[in-house]
């Protein structure tokens, strides 16, 4: 049965994006819209809801008291609120009521969509799933249990493996809002990317640095394993000033095992190579190699060949060509010489000009 899904806002126009942003995902769910806490109530007794999208201000009643009431008919619905509130009260409560992502006005799209498909357990379309060999599962499963216990010893929230591509590699837990794991990790990607940027301005020959954000939803410390791929801790009190020194040499030790891991797996050479991407124009010897200009081929006889002197003879030729050339120095003067020289004479043998016609009596009053 294809999956049901709920949108309720007062508000058309976000109605209207909901609808239009599902449609992107080519899945083929039933959508119903509802602009009030009552009318979704009645679209829920008639329709078996898979998910609900609500917002959190509704005339009438609240999104979590609505929430609530679809549960008692349908206890496996899963719940998205969405809300202009910034009030970190009313966030507690629409997380603990058991909402799966809160997202707040206005709507990052694909947080939004990754929220929805993991809601439905559906294959994620936003970041297509990289084919992985047989080979490598073994591999892969050695590093997710690499981050599993490094997770537990510093008692972090979640570690993850993120590409330079903004995807999540290897996981351990999660963040305490996953609906904004999409959008984290892809800043994150972002400021990596800055990061190579300012190593290689900085001339470092390897990639030594640490990002800390301190406070908020989670401590976020993250540093790059290689220059594709990235470490990232999330948690509380990771950064604080009793923890941030220990936390950041264990993650420089653990780097190091991951860098064996993605050693071991097919497809992931890269992280073989030299830490810091090389800059090939800069490092790698460029040979001048001569142009060669094509000259037109044309055959010629035996006899032509046999009279063509030699390449340094014909340079001698030419050069002596050019010093017998006279070149007259004041070209007005060449000019008025050869005047002089030509005089009235036609230029044509069959054409005489007109002082040689008044001459020979074929022209008299100025008509010929």
């Amino acid at each position: 049965m294809k999956p049901v899904i709920l949108l309720v806002d007062d508000q058309r126009d976000i109605l209207r994006l909901l609808h239009s942003t599902l449609d992107t995902l080519g899945q083929k769910f039933e959508i119903l819209e509802a602009p009030s806490g009552e009318e979704a109530l009645l679209a829920s007794s008639r329709h078996k809801i898979d998910l609900l999208v609500s917002d959190y201000m509704l005339p009438g009643m609240s999104g979590v008291e609505l929430m609530r009431k679809v549960q008692v008919k349908h206890p496996e619905v899963k719940t998205i609120l969405v809300t202009g509130m910034t009030e970190r009260k009313a966030r507690d409560e629409m997380l603990k009521a058991g909402a799966v992502a809160l997202f707040d006005k206005p709507i990052p799209l694909a947080d939004f969509l990754d929220a929805v498909e993991r809601s439905l357990g559906l294959v994620s379309t936003i970041f297509p799933p990289e084919k992985t060999e047989p080979k490598d599962v073994a591999q892969q499963a050695r590093l997710s249990d690499v981050l599993a216990n490094y997770r537990q010893s510093i008692k972090a929230q979640a570690v993850f493996l993120v590409n330079d591509r903004g995807r999540v590699m290897a996981r351990a837990g999660n963040l305490n809002d996953s609906s904004m794991e999409v959008s984290i990790v892809s800043a994150i990607a972002s400021l990596h990317a800055t990061s190579l940027k300012l190593a290689k301005f900085n001339h470092q020959d390897e990639l030594n640095s640490y990002h800390v954000f301190l406070g908020g939803d989670h401590d976020l410390l993250f540093i790059p394993v290689s220059a594709s791929y990235i470490l990232l801790l999330a948690g509380d009190g990771l950064a604080s000033e009793a923890n941030i020194l220990n936390n950041a040499k264990s993650m420089m030790i653990v780097r190091e095992e991951i860098e064996k891991s993605l050693k071991s797996l097919m497809g992931m050479a890269d992280a073989a190579a030299a830490p810091q991407s090389k800059d090939v124009s800069a490092t790698t010897p460029v040979k001048s190699v001569p142009i060669v200009i094509p000259q037109p081929t044309q055959k010629m006889s035996a006899e032509e060949l046999a009279a063509t002197p030699p390449a340094a003879d014909l340079e001698a030729l030419l050069t002596g060509a050019i010093e017998r050339k006279t070149i007259p120095q004041n070209t007005a003067s060449f000019w008025d010489d050869a005047a002089e020289k030509i005089g009235n004479k036609p230029l044509k043998s069959d054409v005489i000009s007109y002082e040689e016609a008044l001459k020979r009596g074929l022209t008299s009053d100025g008509q010929i």
